[in-house]
């Protein structure tokens, strides 16, 4: 009886050692499955997959929009591997600028202005302050104040704005603030006029069925939204005086004189106005070799800019950091600095 007794409990004990052991086990076996998946996430990211890249453009009948498609499309995909960039239409500089900023692009063409206001936190970005996390990639060309008015509207000058509806770009936009200093320059202000905040399309829209008298459009030339409108009106460019423009830029320094040849939208005369510089603009936060090698493949490939919109012949390398208002990314500054 105490044999049985003594085997009974040698049989417990083992079984009770058996499932200790397999409650020691368990753990290993979760090690087991967490490692396996660390070593599947890190497979995933060694494999590296397609960097995503967002372009913020403009307006459709603007210039950034073909320009940033190319840019997109045929510079960066083109010639960057593992690289996936996609470009999409906006409300241009400002709506560019804060997409940056807030992280929902990577990349965006806007006024040099503009950037040199969001640097700074003045004008439209007082309110904000300075804004951050944004650099240069380069300056690409003249973008051009072009004041459009109907052939018979009647208005000649920029003093003749007053008491007229007149679009001045959308709220906020790079364009509005051209608009307004330039009428401000003129002694005009919104009082004086119907303001009417529109897109370029719109603006020519609007001017085409009688809505509008005039339009302040700032963008490269030639403009499809203009030359979509002058197929079907006879347009004016309205000057602005060589005097008024050394005010503008005695006291905006970004600003240049810029002549509007007659051919452009053929007009009867050349139109003497104002003109700002269109930009690339990025993260601050992108890899700075990746930078270099978007740099490096603009400049490598500036026939594709110039095969997507007439303005793409100004983007050259002799002229990249021209009136550049903020800090160029590192990656960029590289690939100048080898050049």
């Amino acid at each position: 009886m105490k044999r049985l007794s003594f085997l009974m409990m040698l049989v417990l004990m083992l079984v009770l050692a058996a499932c200790g052991g397999t409650e020691e086990a368990e753990p290993e076996t979760d090690g087991g499955a967490d490692a396996g998946e660390e070593t599947e996430d890190a497979g995933d990211a060694d494999a590296g997959g397609f960097t995503d890249i967002t372009i913020m453009t403009g307006g459709e009948q603007g210039t950034y929009f073909p320009l940033g498609a190319a840019l997109a499309n045929n510079i960066i995909n083109a010639n960057i591997e593992n690289v996936d960039a996609a470009s999409f239409s906006s409300g241009a500089s400002v709506v560019n600028i804060n997409g940056i900023v807030d992280g929902d692009a990577d990349l965006a063409l806007v006024q040099n202005d503009i950037a040199y206001y969001a640097s700074e936190g003045i004008n439209m970005f007082e309110e904000d302050g300075a804004l951050e996390g944004f650099q240069g990639i380069a300056t690409l060309y003249p973008e051009v104040i072009q004041i459009i008015t109907p052939a018979d509207s009647g208005i000649e000058t920029v003093e003749d704005l007053a008491g007229k509806r007149v679009a001045v770009g959308d709220l906020g936009s790079g364009a509005e603030a051209n608009a307004k200093q330039i009428l401000e320059i003129h002694g005009i202000t919104y009082d004086d006029i119907t303001a009417e905040y529109m897109s370029f399309g719109d603006a020519a829209g609007s001017i085409q069925d009688g809505n509008i008298d005039a339009a302040f459009i700032t963008a490269g030339l030639p403009t499809g939204a203009v030359e979509a409108l002058k197929a079907t009106k006879d347009i004016n460019l309205v000057s602005i005086s060589s005097e008024k423009i050394a005010e503008l830029a005695a006291e905006y320094p970004y600003y240049t004189e810029h002549t509007v040849s007659a051919d452009t939208y053929d007009t009867e005369g050349d139109a003497t106005t104002a003109a700002v510089l269109a930009m690339l603009v990025v993260s601050a936060d992108m890899d700075e070799d990746l930078v270099y090698e978007i740099t490096k493949a603009m400049f490598e490939n500036t026939d594709q800019f110039s095969n997507a919109h007439q303005q793409g012949a100004n983007i050259t390398l002799d002229t990249a950091l021209d009136g550049m208002p903020i800090d160029v990314h590192p990656g960029a500054q590289r690939y100048f600095d080898e050049q």
